[in-house]
């Protein structure tokens, strides 16, 4: 699983940041999930190593221009350019109005199925390898965050081992595999969990913007290997981020430490925060590392690789 940040300022774009979007990159099923699309997205796609060719799924957490303008011209530019066979749209009430309006009068027509689905608290998509869900948070207009959990896989099964104990190949390799214990017509208890590695315990990522600090957002983050938290404001800025309902570096910081997260990756910055003025976004880094020290920035095209970890390493951190 693997993060690329194709936007990373609020509001409005700078020279060097656009508006929000991320990429979430599966490999292992060559598909690729964007979360929010902001205004110019599709042009960030073409300057990252992306393949939106693979795209399949877009989460959009609220109907702000910032987190949706972008949406109608990458859907369009992918059904002229014939690479995409499918796209489901996952968002709140009032995004399918959207999309009919913006169709009806550009006189656009997709080449590829669409289908949007609105979303309420609770699972919003889950498939054999992935569930998707969603929580509430607390902004100017109806907004949800997004938790992306990977199922746990089994560990790898060790073939040479049962074979050196003369395990017949066949359905009873099956049942070792899944962890059962068997008995062999000799009367030796085999157990299925000596002959594998310790499971892989999948991963858990989480999107929160835009919101203020919220208990919903620290439930929806929780136990999190990585959370994406908007930062729009700087901790002195804290009343501008209370009226307008947006996080400080500092309260992004506190959901991470309240829910337990492994990572926290700070995002969607006011562009008054830029090089040259009293308040820089290395400022808004000190703020939130004094709570909560495992944070970094994003920045436009950060890619983030999220590590796996087995079950014998998180006994290790208990």
């Amino acid at each position: 699983m693997q993060i690329t940040f194709l936007g990373t300022s609020s509001g409005i774009p700078t020279r060097s940041r656009n508006v929000s979007s991320i990429a979430l990159r599966l490999p292992q099923r060559a598909e690729l999930w964007l979360f929010d699309c902001g205004e110019g997205t599709q042009h960030q796609l073409l300057r990252s190593d992306v393949k939106v060719g693979q795209l399949t799924r877009i989460f959009i957490t609220h109907l702000h221009g910032d987190h949706i303008f972008g949406l109608m011209g990458l859907l369009a530019s992918c059904g002229m350019a014939g690479n995409v066979q499918r796209v489901d749209i996952y968002g709140p009430s009032g995004l399918s109005e959207y999309l009919r309006a913006g169709q009806k009068y550009s006189y656009t027509h997709f080449s590829y199925p669409i289908e949007v689905h609105t979303v309420s608290p609770g699972v919003v998509y889950e498939d054999d390898e992935f569930i998707v869900s969603c929580g509430p948070l607390k902004h100017r207009v109806p907004a949800v965050g997004y938790r992306i959990v990977e199922k746990d896989r089994p560990g790898r099964f060790n073939v040479e081992k049962a074979a050196e104990l003369g395990i017949p190949s066949g359905p009873i390799y099956g049942k070792l595999k899944r962890g059962e214990d068997i008995t062999l017509p000799d009367g030796r208890l085999i157990r299925g969990s000596d002959l594998s590695a310790p499971p892989e315990i999948g991963r858990k990522i989480v999107y929160c913007t835009d919101t203020v600090y919220c208990d919903s957002a620290v439930e929806l983050a929780r136990g999190a290997d990585v959370l994406i938290h908007e930062a729009t404001f700087a901790h002195e800025d804290s009343q501008l981020a209370f009226d307008r309902l947006h996080s400080t570096s500092t309260m992004a910081a506190q959901v991470a430490l309240g829910a337990g997260v492994k990572q926290l990756i700070m995002t969607h910055f006011s562009p008054r925060y830029a090089p040259g003025n009293s308040v820089v976004l290395d400022d808004l880094l000190q703020e939130a590392r004094a709570i909560f020290p495992n944070t970094q920035l994003a920045y436009d095209f950060l890619t983030y690789e999220v590590p796996r970890r087995r079950e014998q390493e998180l006994t290790k951190a208990v």
